[in-house]
């Protein structure tokens, strides 16, 4: 008897038809779910989906686990059914949002910005950069994300220092950031979501870091109180690149988009080509482990 997967588009379907023993079903996101949704075992759900999840959860009376298209779980966690298994996409998007991390730094590094503007502007402002060789770089977050932001960042001369939830080898405990913040130049936040880091980069944290770091958010915008990091970029100490905000989207008049030292892009670090289909890689290789009797890889457990 074959498990029957519900999935939100055409690639999905295609992709999952190659898995032995799935039998992949197309949905509509918010849209009546087909007949087959009443032995559906697996929900993937749409990627950035903005409807209700519960919603689709009630109309599932067979469901085991919902597996996501993305690394994030916090619009999920707490709201699963009872004995239902949660998996996030990791190891989908760590390697594009690592590369918007290091883009990010070079383009404030080596002033693209200045200089795009000045080519707007019909100037020719020659002057010399700063640059991204010999930097120290914290990652906070070592997880997939921390360790391909590490394999990227090395080649250009550049060192990346992980933090992670507890210490382990190579890998220095939450606990100690007080002590570590002042010694890097720049310090990437890769965590996720949960109520442990939701403000974790606060005042304090950011008056920590030394003179002229620059602060890079690849996580979720909550995880900076935004407040906090306004008065450090309008006081001009610190420098910031953030692909995530809070509040997100930014309401047109949000002191944000005018803030001195800021890059910011519309959370587009893990939207680039191929996302989709690295994503339905990881998806495929998490239910062929559920049709054959396994745990997912990535079950989530607790907050994450």
């Amino acid at each position: 008897m074959s498990l029957t997967v519900l999935v939100p588009d055409d690639l999905g379907v295609r992709v999952l038809s190659d898995v032995e023993g799935v039998r992949p079903v197309r949905y509509e996101p918010g849209q009546p779910l087909p007949a087959e949704a009443a032995r559906a075992e697996v929900l993937v759900p749409k990627f950035l989906l903005g409807d209700d999840p519960r919603e689709v959860f009630a109309r599932l009376p067979s469901l085991k686990l919902v597996q996501l298209l993305s690394a994030g779980a916090e619009r999920f966690i707490g709201i699963v059914p009872e004995g239902v298994m949660l998996s996030t996409c990791r190891g989908a998007h760590g390697g594009s949002t690592a590369e918007w991390a290091i883009g990010a730094l070079l383009a404030i590094y080596r002033d693209f910005p200045v200089f795009e503007r000045a080519r707007q502007e019909r100037r020719w402002d020659y002057h010399v950069t700063d640059t991204l060789q010999g930097k120290k770089v914290l990652v906070v977050g070592a997880g997939d994300l921390g360790e391909q932001f590490r394999r990227r960042l090395e080649p250009f001369d550049a060192t990346a220092t992980l933090v992670g939830r507890t210490a382990r080898p190579g890998v220095h405990g939450v606990a100690e950031l007080p002590e570590l913040l002042g010694d890097f130049d720049a310090v990437l936040v890769v965590v996720p979501l949960t109520e442990e880091t939701t403000g974790m980069v606060d005042a304090e944290f950011l008056s920590r870091m030394k003179d002229g770091a620059i602060l890079v958010n690849a996580a979720r915008g909550a995880v900076v109180d935004t407040d906090a990091l306004l008065a450090e970029l309008t006081s001009g100490r610190l420098r910031a690149a953030l692909d995530v905000t809070d509040p997100e989207p930014l309401s047109p008049d949000h002191p944000l988009w005018t803030a001195p030292g800021l890059f910011l892009t519309p959370h587009v670090a893990g939207s680039c080509t191929g996302h989709a289909e690295r994503a339905y890689a990881v998806v495929a290789a998490e239910v062929a482990r559920f049709a054959r009797g396994e745990l997912p890889a990535n079950l989530v457990k607790g907050e994450y």
